[in-house]
């Protein structure tokens, strides 16, 4: 079997959430009970670390395994969707999982054996990484909650530390449809007597965090009450995003608690695990700058509170420029996925942007004919491509030096510009 062949396996035979959308959704830990069982429980293995929230849990998720490998600890990290390579969602110590581990592990469940319904592409994904971390022997595992937390199949671990970076509407058709709703899913990872930090947390939201503590026993850190300027900004942490500096500050305080609990973290580890973090865990696609000329910006933000800290700061960017030279024109290559709400989502882009509406390659996809249809019903100038290597070669022709470019509305979209621009 050829490494092709395995992933293709896994992605046609199995439902995929982030490809197909709520036909792949199974909520519930029975199946992943069953699956760990049968692989002999490897989540027992190692130790954890557990990363729930609706943005920055990858961002957080980098920043402790990369702090926690400037120690010298063995790391493995488990995160999604991926952007180009299916191993990009279980490394160790920033080397993902070699093809020839993928190959196997397919092979090895193709033979049958398991007896239990059949998994999601998430849940059987998830095993390959927890068996992968349990053979690798790692000292500790960042691991990433898909969605929500108290259903997601990543909850059966029992982890040192429990964080959840934040909380805003997103996957409302599982969650709920408001934000203590929400809350109250992410809430599940919490668990008796496992320590707890809390990224960020609103009126809504804050009580629920409280309540549910309170109610397991676990001793609560609410990092948004132990903001520290001074102290994260000596971090220099290498994720540009204006958002950044909430899931910075949220990373050093869930590894002040790791601290707290007797592992062992020097200063100096912090300061290189933050200010290295894409060359410690490979990290990319969060306000990654692509090309100087002109400016190129890719982003994976894709809902509200996303989109509400890369506009402005898009803006600013862009009020640098035109005092510099007023022609300066900001370019958009985006697109979003089909359940996306983006009647409340596109009046968040500006208006004076020249936009090139696109889709991903993937099912789930919105149409880029009906974006660019709302689009102009609402009055933006914009022009529609089949993908996002032509919608991207369009901007790039366009442009001038002075002007912006900037790549998202979906991680998706991310995704394919990705591949293609590696490729190049």
């Amino acid at each position: 079997m050829e490494y092709k062949e395995a992933t293709d396996w896994l992605f046609a035979q199995l439902p995929m959430f982030s490809r197909v959308g709520a036909a792949a959704y199974k909520p519930g830990l029975e199946r992943s009970l069953a699956l760990s069982a049968h692989f002999g429980d490897p989540h027992k293995k190692w130790k954890a670390i557990h990363v729930a929230g609706t943005n920055g849990k990858g961002s957080v998720s980098n920043l402790i395994a990369a702090v926690l490998q400037a120690q010298g600890y063995k790391v493995g990290l488990y995160t999604s969707p991926h952007l180009v390579d299916f191993r990009e969602r279980m490394r160790v110590n920033g080397e993902m999982i070699s093809e020839r581990e993928v190959i196997e592990f397919v092979e090895s469940w193709r033979k049958g054996g398991y007896d239990g319904d059949k998994p999601s592409f998430f849940e059987l994904t998830m095993m390959m990484a927890f068996d992968w971390f349990a053979k690798q022997d790692v000292d500790y595992a960042v691991i990433e909650v898909g969605m929500g937390g108290r259903l997601d199949s990543t909850n059966i671990i029992t982890p040192l530390l429990s964080v959840i970076t934040n909380i805003s509407f997103d996957h409302t058709q599982f969650l709920g449809d408001t934000l203590a709703k929400i809350a109250s899913e992410k809430a599940g990872i919490i668990k008796h007597g496992i320590p707890a930090v809390i990224g960020e947390a609103i009126e809504e939201t804050e009580p629920v965090f409280r309540a549910k503590a309170s109610e397991v026993g676990a001793p609560l850190r609410e990092a948004y009450r132990e903001v520290d300027e001074a102290a994260n900004e000596a971090l220099h942490c290498a994720l540009q995003g204006d958002y950044q500096k909430k899931n910075a500050n949220t990373a050093r305080v869930a590894l002040s608690e790791l601290r707290k609990i007797g592992i062992e973290i020097s200063d100096k580890a912090m300061a290189e695990g933050f200010s290295e973090v894409q060359r410690l865990t490979g990290f990319s696609g969060r306000w990654s700058v692509v090309s100087n000329s002109p400016l190129t910006i890719c982003d994976t933000g894709h809902n509200q509170a996303g989109l509400s800290y890369n506009m402005p700061q898009l803006e600013r960017l862009m009020s640098g420029k035109r005092s510099e030279n007023e022609a300066a024109a900001l370019r958009m290559v985006i697109g979003f996925v089909s359940d996306k709400d983006v009647e409340h989502i596109l009046p968040m882009f500006p208006k004076e942007a020249v936009f090139y509406v696109t889709q991903a390659q993937i099912p789930r996809a919105m149409p880029w004919q009906e974006l660019l249809e709302r689009m102009q019903a609402q009055g933006f100038r914009c022009k529609g491509y089949p993908t996002v290597a032509e919608a991207y070669a369009e901007a790039r022709e366009e442009a001038t030096p002075n002007d912006i470019i900037y790549i998202g509305g979906s991680t998706f979209i991310v995704a394919d510009f990705l591949s293609n621009h590696r490729h190049q």
